[in-house]
């Protein structure tokens, strides 16, 4: 890996890092979501502290998180492999921002926001993998561990029906991703075994709930 390949990574990392929640609440003089819920920042936990409005700021912030590093990396035409390099470190530091002490958000989104870019077909495949389970279940964390499972399934689907075309790189980036994403999870995943997992109340949707 060269110098230039390795800034480039970096600086992917040093984007995810960005703490959009906290940001957003900073700015909109909102309860910072590290205070309330799971104690993460991203948009589930900026729902219940601030509201709709600023929840969807941070998820469109994060989506960007994901995606500028990869269109950086295509712009660049350093090649798939340093673009889901990139993928990844975002996603990392989504997860582990070195400005929150190494704590963050899950990374669902943010990987997302890579997807949407390297194979968006995978993400909208996997769209309805989330909101049925979230719909069905009220668990967030269930619906993100498993449409992001979805989203790598899909992407390794249409790699094989495109037999060529599509870089093997992207559905292994989707498999690390979904397995960094299953980590940042791993308290969820324990509170879901023992079924003590908060439930998502809808009426926060509506301006009800809290």
């Amino acid at each position: 890996m060269d110098g230039f390949t390795v800034l480039l990574v970096a600086g992917s990392y040093v984007c995810g890092s960005i703490p959009i929640g906290v940001a957003v609440a900073r700015l909109s003089g909102g309860p910072d979501p590290r205070t309330v819920g799971s104690g993460r920042t991203g948009a589930t936990n900026a729902l219940r502290a601030m509201g709709r409005g600023p929840a969807a700021v941070v998820v469109a912030g994060d989506a960007l998180k994901g995606a500028i590093p990869v269109l950086s990396a295509q712009a660049l035409a350093v090649g798939p492999a340093v673009e889901v390099l990139c993928a990844t470190a975002a996603v990392v530091g989504a997860t582990w921002s070195i400005f929150l002490r190494f704590r963050g958000g899950r990374g669902v989104v943010t990987n997302a926001g890579a997807m949407l870019v390297i194979q968006p077909l995978a993400v909208l495949a996997a769209a309805p993998v989330f909101i049925g389970v979230v719909l069905a279940t009220r668990y967030v964390s269930l619906g993100s561990l498993l449409g992001t499972v979805a989203i790598a399934v899909a992407t390794w689907l249409l790699w094989a029906a495109a037999n060529g075309p599509i870089s093997g790189a992207y559905p292994l980036y989707a498999s690390a991703a979904s397995a960094v994403v299953w980590l940042a999870h791993a308290d969820n995943i324990d509170r879901l075994i023992h079924g003590t997992e908060r439930k998502f109340d809808f009426g926060l949707l509506v301006g009800r709930g809290n």
